[in-house]
């Protein structure tokens, strides 16, 4: 039950994004930061296995995989985070150095799993084996600083701190502010399935990547065996398996070279980097290029800007021939250099003056108002049907909950999903045009909760619900429980990058974490975890906590964004008569967790250190300490 009167107070210590933090524990992030600063001068190295598979590098890819919430996944040997978890630090180092010794990767599980576009259709996941995943985290954290000094800002899918709404606010701001009307759509035919390995081998070389044994380990990662669903084991020669942890860094490595070839074209253009000049822009120097995009409108060169997420892509041009040849010339291209082939069905220029060009789940186009073209956007066709089915089935659980599911569990899903829509969809400058037509088919199945469904809660109650959705006349409640009005949804202007936050960078890191907020995947992630061993109350009540603190420790006020990291306490411990129910619960990080019931000083100490608590939080930690019967402590 979501309870509590007032929003919890933000603490005005700086929030903390937790791989950054763990990052920081590990005394890894100086290592991260050096490696981004070395790449970015253009430097190479030649000998990167010792800090892959240095003790501290370890321990944080453990504790970075074990936060994932495909960690309890088996892969074709059976094993789970768990059989990890049994193992001592020590332990664990020296098995990882054993397994790399003569590195053979196990073979990899395919799974089909529907697509998120169109879950009427499937998509290949590979699923290492645990160990495996392991050791490409161990590669990720090192490779990934690197390969961030490398690549273009016009990239936005699997990487730090970037996201599609990031695209899309690029999309928009060519459309609209640098008047290009024109958009040349690509799909790279199997994209995934179709990586030529010597050439990535050949691009990380390119990008500074030179440690000959990280590359044979690669290769071998490459090469893993598939287990497909039948059980037959088949050897790639191509591709790189989706599901991978290293895969959207390599995708992203590949493709890192269209990215720049398309942007000398006109964005880096030699013309355009010879006439620029470093100017002040909002306390920051930049180096402003306009001078030379001027010069450069005076000759026949072709304006076009690359926006690129993963695989999916789209390249924005002045007019028909612009967009026309370029479309050409980057097929020719993709083919003649990455081995890779378009679909030509999927493969199209656009006039967005007429038609709508759909781009990572919203369709854009140019309409007048006022003299002026302004973008209008709204859900693709695919997704309004998509919401329209999922939303119907979750209300469907809510009526007749399937076997082990509470009705408030499949309330929380319902408003986890509704949540999460509303949050992605709202780019779109028509949301609430496609979701007032989505909630008339869902009120309709509505129906079905009869008179469950109430305009008003008995309690004054509380929570990111309660807080985004109360002042909509068509909230209901389910027994106090929120039920979030799916047609309820406001248009917000997607907002572009900001150069400056970076993660390998401390002023970087600094901007990323006042940037943080509730985040509606990760209860989406702890409404898919098992809770092993506990009762159904207890279940429904951490995710109704979850909610209620705005997905925030209960202690510091920092935002969750690791599984691994949510804690649920129980105030009375259970062993002195404490029960599962709501007000006996509350949600905080696994280090406070661990301070609540610690009692050996060395163990406080560094967990103390590790937290730097304030007065205030203190206090709260410490109430909690006697609840469970132990003594304070003192910073």
């Amino acid at each position: 039950m979501v309870t509590g009167n007032k929003k919890p107070k933000q603490s005005k210590k700086p929030k903390k994004v937790n791989n950054l933090r763990y990052a920081e524990y590990y005394d890894m992030q100086e290592t991260f930061d050096g490696l981004y600063a070395k790449a970015a001068k253009g430097e190479a190295f030649d000998s990167l296995m010792g800090l892959i598979f240095s003790k501290d590098n370890i321990l944080l890819a453990y504790r970075n995989i074990k936060g994932n919430g495909g960690s309890v996944t088996p892969g074709t040997d059976g094993l789970t985070i768990r059989a990890v978890e049994k193992c001592t630090p020590e332990m664990l180092v020296q098995k990882v150095l054993n397994i790399t010794k003569n590195y053979s990767p196990r073979a990899v599980r395919r799974k089909e799993i529907p697509k998120q576009s169109d879950p009427s259709k499937t998509r290949p996941l590979g699923i290492p084996c645990i160990w495996d995943r392991l050791i490409q985290q161990c590669i990720l954290q090192v490779l990934e600083p690197i390969c961030e000094a490398k690549f273009s800002e016009n990239s936005y899918g699997f990487r730090p701190n970037r996201d599609c709404e990031q695209a899309i606010a690029a999309s928009y701001r060519h459309m609209q502010q640098s008047h290009l009307h024109y958009v040349a759509e690509f799909d790279i035919k199997g994209f995934f399935d179709n990586v030529d390995h010597s050439k990535l081998i050949k691009q990380m070389w390119a990008l500074g990547i030179r440690d000959k044994r990280l590359i044979y380990i690669v290769k071998r990662i490459l090469k893993a065996p598939i287990q497909l669903e039948n059980g037959t084991t088949v050897a790639p020669v191509k591709g790189t398996p989706q599901g991978g942890i290293i895969s959207p860094l390599l995708a992203n490595i590949v493709l890192n070279e269209l990215d720049w070839w398309v942007e000398s074209q006109w964005a880096d253009n030699p013309m355009a980097v010879a006439r620029g000049r470093n100017r002040q822009l909002g306390g920051n120097t930049v180096f402003d290029k306009s001078h030379g995009y001027r010069a450069m409108r005076t000759t026949r060169l072709k304006e076009m800007h690359i926006v690129r997420y993963a695989d999916d892509f789209r390249i924005f041009c002045q007019n028909k021939d612009s967009a026309e040849r370029t479309l050409i010339a980057v097929t020719k291209w993709l083919k003649e250099r990455l081995r890779l082939d378009v679909s030509p069905e999927k493969t199209r220029v656009v006039n967005l003056n007429k038609h709508y060009s759909e781009f990572l789940g919203i369709k854009m186009r140019l309409t007048k108002k006022k003299n002026k073209l302004v973008v209008q956007s709204r859900v693709s066709e695919k997704a309004v049907k998509r919401i329209k089915t999922e939303a119907k089935q979750k209300i469907k659980n809510i009526a007749r909950p399937p076997k082990g599911m509470t009705e408030a569990r499949a309330i929380l899903n319902y408003n986890a999903f509704v949540m999460g829509e509303h949050n992605y969809y709202q780019m779109a400058t028509g949301v609430s045009l496609d979701f007032r037509d989505i909630g008339y088919e869902v009120t309709r199945t509505m129906k079905r909760l009869g008179d469950r469904l109430k305009k008003e809660p008995k309690d004054n109650i509380g929570g990111a619900v309660v807080d985004r959705y109360s002042s909509s006349k068509l909230m209901r409640y389910i027994k106090n429980l929120p039920v979030a009005p799916i047609s309820y949804v406001r248009t917000k202007a997607p907002m572009c990058k900001k150069r400056s936050i970076q993660k390998y960078t401390p002023e970087g890191r600094a901007e990323i974490h006042e940037n943080l907020g509730f985040d509606t995947k990760m209860l989406r992630a702890l409404l898919r975890q098992e809770v092993h061993e506990q009762s159904a109350a207890y279940a429904d009540n951490r995710l109704s906590l979850f909610c209620a603190q705005y997905g925030k420790c209960a202690v510091t006020g920092q935002v969750f964004e690791s599984l691994g990291d949510i804690h649920c306490h129980h105030k009375l411990p259970k062993n002195r008569g404490g029960r599962d129910n709501y007000q006996n619960l509350i949600i905080v990080r696994e280090s406070v967790h661990i301070l609540i019931h610690v009692t050996s000083e060395s163990t406080i100490a560094k967990h103390l250190s590790e937290l730097s608590l304030n007065k205030r939080q203190l206090a709260k930690l410490n109430k909690l300490r006697k609840e469970a019967g132990n003594p304070p402590v003192s910073a």
